[in-house]
């Protein structure tokens, strides 16, 4: 089976630095862009099944992905929302590092060991994603393909463990806006990472893609 995992497309709290988290933040008209790119780009592949986030940014991204012909599959699935954010919530980078700088170095330095103030951790990130997908994949054929448009924090707590690397490691690669990740294997538990963060629909190969607030 194929699995294109996918980030959402740029949102206004995205561009400004802010942590939007569970926040319903629509997608920008850079993200609108975005999203259509990425649908030009998916318009002759296969695609057997959608699941996005039920947040709007990570829905219209799937929308537009898919087009009008291919929507109507598109579900969606609670697990695969954003990290909560907790009190960071509506902040901009800079204000929660005056308020509350060695919580926000920790998130930076040791993010696996953080619990958000009044959110979660990537802990419980992963297993309700993790769960999610799971059920998303449940009976994908071998020549299926699957696509999934979630978030920062999610990709990357599901591509974590398909690599094999611990939570710690996380900020090690990045996940631009409206990335594709491609996984290929027989079943969840052997997938492969085939592409990773590819962004080329939008961004130019030397193109800078780095988010801002997570």
């Amino acid at each position: 089976m194929r699995i294109l995992l996918a980030r959402h497309g740029e949102t206004p709290w995205n561009a400004e630095g802010r942590y939007q988290g569970q926040e319903d933040i629509p997608l920008s008209p850079v993200g609108e862009k975005q999203a259509r790119l990425l649908g030009e780009r998916l318009r002759d592949v296969r695609i057997d099944r959608a699941v996005s986030s039920p947040l709007g940014r990570a829905y219209r991204t799937a929308q537009l992905a898919l087009g009008d012909m291919r929507a109507p599959m598109l579900t969606t699935e609670k697990g695969l929302m954003e990290i909560a954010h907790g009190t960071w919530e509506g902040l901009l980078a800079s204000e929660i590092r005056e308020r509350d700088p060695e919580l926000l170095r920790e998130w930076r330095e040791s993010p696996d060991t953080v619990q958000m103030p009044g959110g979660e951790s990537i802990h419980q990130v992963f297993v309700r994603a993790w769960q999610a997908f799971a059920w998303a994949c449940e009976g994908l054929g071998p020549q299926d393909t699957l696509l999934v448009v979630a978030h920062d924090a999610v990709n990357r707590v599901i591509l974590c463990h398909v690599l094999g690397i611990p939570f710690s490691r996380l900020w090690t690669f990045r996940q631009a806006p409206t990335t594709l990740n491609l996984l290929e294997g027989d079943d969840i538990d052997h997938l492969d990472v085939v592409r990773l963060n590819d962004c080329s629909h939008h961004t130019a190969f030397f193109g800078e893609a780095v988010h801002r607030a997570l």
